[in-house]
């Protein structure tokens, strides 16, 4: 019996997927890496480091041309002298009360609207947003004068509250949250809580806030710095005698007869600055984690 071929076009098999040779490696980085990211590093640094060897010197020395680079031996003296001069310690504390309390209501209240945006459909939702946002055009110092004559009625001049109640919510931060929770946050599992019985302060509490976390210890060292860094309106509510904050009492310090000490004002500098690396210190993983979450996506 003879055979027969057969002719029928068949469909051309499915070429397989050629993989670089690097797919699935990790890559690891070179010696030029480490060197510039040395060399980055050591002039991120030298700010701080000239800053101590500042207040080690008289404020002759520190004036003087070329500028000192190593350390001298009147760091304990100016240390003395800056903290007595203005009550450094009451600034210290009030200074961390006020950044404490905008920093938590900021991170409270700007997860909750950003959620309400992200996740939540009502009306005029788009039109509130864009509001929300365009108040971050608006310069502080516009609102200056009526801010200032509402705390004057309540009698709130020189006391902590008219700086902190300002600014317990930020727009940047609402802004912030909405563009994390968007992605980081899947509708289903709202509506899987939802499903399951949860209320919305329990979805908040056991979903909105895990999820958020990374994005919240960002905004909270964000916020945090810039209320410790804050001048302009509690220079305006607050008195240097009074109830400062440190921005406030470094104003006044070194002053003299004829001339600024600018050993003893870098020296209030340095003790303005050592909280803010202890809070980076304790926040820094977290705050290097919310900046890399969704850099890597499955």
């Amino acid at each position: 019996m003879a055979r027969t071929l057969d002719t029928t076009p068949r469909a051309a098999a499915p070429r397989a997927r050629r993989l670089r040779p690097s797919a699935g490696r990790q890559h690891h980085a070179g010696p030029l890496t480490y060197v510039l990211l040395g060399l980055a590093a050591l002039v991120s640094l030298f700010p701080l480091y000239w800053n101590l060897v500042a207040a080690s010197h008289s404020g002759e020395r520190v004036v003087e041309a070329p500028a000192p680079l190593l350390p001298g031996p009147r760091l304990l003296d100016n240390l003395s002298f800056a903290w007595n001069q203005v009550d450094m310690g009451e600034a210290l504390v009030n200074t961390t009360i006020v950044a404490g309390l905008v920093s938590l209501s900021t991170v409270l209240f700007s997860t909750l609207a950003g959620f309400a945006f992200a996740k939540l459909p009502f009306k005029g939702r788009g039109a509130l947003l864009a509001l929300v946002v365009a108040t971050m055009t608006i310069p502080p110092q516009l609102s200056v004068i009526p801010l200032y004559r509402i705390i004057t009625d309540l009698g709130w001049v020189d006391q902590l509250q008219s700086v902190v109640l300002p600014s317990l919510v930020a727009a940047f931060g609402v802004f912030f949250m909405r563009q994390y929770l968007i992605e980081a946050l899947p509708a289903e599992l709202v509506e899987a809580a939802r499903m399951d019985g949860a209320h919305s302060l329990r979805i908040i509490w056991h979903v909105v806030f895990p999820v958020a976390r990374p994005a919240m210890a960002v905004l909270g060292m964000l916020v945090f710095v810039q209320a410790w860094n804050d001048f302009f309106w509690p220079f305006i509510a607050l008195t240097p005698d009074g109830n400062p904050t440190l921005q406030v009492a470094l104003a006044g310090l070194g002053a003299g007869h004829h001339t600024v000490d600018q050993a003893v004002v870098l020296t209030g500098a340095l003790i303005s600055t050592l909280p803010l690396l202890l809070v980076f210190a304790v926040l820094g993983k977290h705050v290097v984690g919310g900046i890399t979450a969704g850099a890597v996506k499955n």
